[in-house]
């Protein structure tokens, strides 16, 4: 059932919404990632570690809307649900329990980068049958990017 007809021809919207549904898996589990970490996150870094937590929390939720929301313009039906989100999500997570802050820096570092070359691939698939939805990739691309730099600051000179 097509309740919302889609702009683009079918090729492309399919293309646009392969690269739109990955992306909205990738940023939901990260801002479960996050929040993971942020709960469990133990050492002298904590605050500093813990509030930088929340901003990628904060950044993953709310392109994860607009994401979403910009399959649906487009007709595609964006899939959050849990089990969608638990069989699809393949970035690096964290252990259980508590998590030296030192762990958790190395892990967003981690975490991040896997999500960035992520969306440099949708960037690169949704150039010719949507570039609206990709300048949407390219700006969570530049929000990301930044995150992960935070994140390589606090862990210099150790950085890669």
């Amino acid at each position: 059932m097509t309740v919302v007809k889609s702009t683009l021809p079918d090729p492309d919207r399919d293309i646009t919404g392969e690269a739109l549904q990955g992306t909205l898996v990738d940023l939901l589990g990260l801002s479960l990632i996050a929040k993971q970490a942020h709960w469990n996150i133990v050492g002298p870094r904590f605050r500093s570690v813990h509030l930088q937590l929340d901003e990628v929390v904060d950044t993953a939720r709310a392109y994860a809307d607009t994401v979403a929301e910009r399959a649906a313009a487009l007709g595609v039906t964006p899939d959050g649900r849990p089990e969608t989100i638990a069989a699809a999500f393949t970035l690096p997570s964290p252990k259980d329990g508590w998590l030296r802050d030192s762990d958790v820096v190395r892990l967003m570092v981690e975490t991040l980068e896997a999500a960035i070359g992520r969306l440099r691939a949708r960037i690169a698939a949704t150039d010719r049958p949507d570039p609206v939805s990709q300048d949407l990739l390219i700006s969570l691309t530049a929000e990301l990017e930044k995150q992960r730099w935070m994140f390589a600051a606090e862990d210099w000179p150790n950085e890669s």
